[in-house]
């Protein structure tokens, strides 16, 4: 079936969306990961009464437990941002392929009657 220049265009911008969403999914993931190591890390630390220990490249060396519990708090809200952000990317981008999926299962049935008739 032959689909008319609109359809060919917003058949690409659906799958340019679907690559995109993928992709958003795969950071979200990402993210959601590294959150919960953060917490994790942050849960251990607040309930350890010893000293901690925190790699710097090659070497582990002794870090200041208040500094390290700041540092990890700032990165789970850096995170939960990111996440909360890539949230709202992906219901954009469901959003819009429902919508672009709408318009081509019309074009579809539109062609289908005409075949039809």
């Amino acid at each position: 079936m032959e689909l008319n220049q609109e359809s060919q265009e917003k058949l690409q911008e659906l799958q340019i969306l679907e690559n995109n969403l993928q992709n958003v999914l795969m950071q979200k993931q990402a993210f959601q990961m590294e959150l919960g190591e953060t917490i994790n890390a942050l849960e251990e630390i607040k309930n350890t009464n010893e000293s901690i220990y925190k790699l710097v490249g090659t070497i582990m060396i002794k870090a200041d437990k208040e500094k390290t519990l700041e540092s990890l708090g700032e990165k789970k809200r850096i995170l939960e941002l990111r996440n909360e952000s890539l949230d709202k990317q992906e219901r954009l981008f469901e959003a819009k392929a429902k919508e672009i999926q709408g318009f081509l299962r019309n074009a579809i049935n539109e062609k289908n009657i005409e075949k039809k008739e």
